[in-house]
């Protein structure tokens, strides 16, 4: 079942790194999980809540994905260079230039999201007429990701990325699982701000929901309920972990 959206969905699914932790040349989010590519298994879940545009956004060992996916109706961007999960959204923006719907945006490492999660984040986020939704989850531990600072009205008042949290703010258990739901126009007006001012030099896309509050819109976090769902893949462990989860 589709869900009824005004405008529509689009899906742009990250897809371009290498997965160095993977130790494999493979790119990291076509290992295969219970036999068939972690890929699959997120555009199986865009196709399922009716997204009538789908990028996939290839980089390293690119031409493994378009020809494993090639028949799969989505459309392949290429990020030449890794330069972040806002550089490689960007990369989708002139095919969306004519969009004035919901985006989705995604990692292609996340197999076991649902398309109920995905419907709930875009009914919440076209209900509070958000100009960006992040959905978030409660960790048991929150380990390395980054925190959701929010006001009791669930609106993000920042992510917090654990190196620069205050010990109050290690505290908080609700994290950015990576996943997004965007205005489209909202989303390419704040990449245009975004800035590769970190240590990595990288352009992030959590850096959009800052752009977008100082500009006056309004940012929610939506709170998943099964956070097992918004685990990604990093190394072989995790994999075989998320194959027992799967059976």
């Amino acid at each position: 079942m589709a869900v009824n959206m005004k405008d529509g969905t689009a899906a742009v699914i990250l897809a371009a790194g290498k997965g160095v932790r993977m130790e494999s040349d493979l790119p990291k989010v076509f290992h295969p999980l219970a036999g068939k590519p972690m890929l699959g298994y997120v555009i199986d879940a865009v196709r399922a809540i009716g997204a009538e545009r789908v990028y996939v956004v290839v980089g390293h060992k690119k031409e493994l994905i378009i020809d494993h996916f090639k028949d799969s109706g989505v459309v392949f961007v290429e990020q030449k260079e890794q330069l972040g999960t806002g550089h490689a959204v960007m990369q989708a923006e002139p095919l969306l230039r004519d969009f004035s719907g919901n985006v989705l945006v995604l990692a292609g490492d996340v197999p076991l999201i649902s398309p109920q999660t995905l419907r709930k984040l875009i009914e919440f986020h076209i209900a509070r007429h958000s100009s960006a939704t992040d959905l978030t989850a409660e960790l048991p531990d929150a380990g390395s990701y980054g925190r959701i600072v929010r006001n009791q009205a669930g609106m993000i008042l920042r992510i917090v990325e654990k190196k620069d949290a205050s010990p109050e703010e290690l505290k908080i258990k609700e994290i950015n699982t990576g996943t997004f739901c965007f205005d489209s126009k909202a989303l390419f007006s704040a990449l245009r701000e975004v800035k590769a001012e970190n240590a990595q030099k990288e352009y992030y896309l959590t850096d959009t929901i800052e752009i977008l509050r100082t500009h006056g819109l309004p940012v929610f976090a939506c709170l998943t309920d099964n956070y097992e769902e918004t685990l990604g893949v990093n190394t072989r462990a995790e994999l075989a972990e998320m194959e027992k989860k799967l059976r």
